[in-house]
């Protein structure tokens, strides 16, 4: 069952979409939003993100580098959607395995849920929505933190 508080609120997709959640907060994102994700696929996210980067919102996104070329195409169709690549800690093989995003400074999700339409429509999924300063910074300090240190997609070519 899901649960909201003043704090956040717990989704699962047993109980719905968790999807269109996270829609409504790229929607309603007004000034950033910033996503470390591990898998992008679903192309509902894609033309959110890309809508949300043509009124203006600043979109920056980190994925895995082992799973880049999954969502590649996904995020290039977007234009503006600023994205980079990344390992993880140990380089190489290692994984980029977060699954978060920030919006506006002010709320955060985060969860087992990868942006795929395979979670939303076959696993069990979760995903939190957090509205607790200090928690919501810590991701945001986690996303510069690997922005700093990811690669220009591009340069990947």
């Amino acid at each position: 069952m899901d649960s909201e508080t003043a704090c956040g609120e717990a989704l699962f997709t047993r109980s719905g979409s968790v999807a269109r959640r996270i829609e409504s907060l790229i929607d309603h994102a007004a000034v950033s939003i910033d996503c470390a994700l591990y898998r992008l696929e679903h192309p509902l996210f894609a033309r959110a993100l890309g809508a949300a980067a043509r009124r203006g919102v600043r979109v920056r996104m980190v994925l895995d580098r082992g799973k880049f070329c999954e969502g590649r195409s996904v995020i290039e169709n977007n234009g503006r959607v600023a994205w980079r690549i990344s390992s993880g800690r140990s380089g190489g093989k290692s994984k980029m395995h977060h699954k978060f995003a920030v919006f506006d400074g002010e709320i955060a999700v985060t969860g087992s849920y990868n942006w795929t339409e395979e979670s939303e429509s076959a696993n069990f999924e979760n995903l939190l929505v957090l509205r607790t300063p200090a928690l919501v910074n810590a991701y945001r300090q986690e996303f510069e933190s690997l922005w700093a240190q990811s690669e220009e997609a591009a340069e990947r070519g």
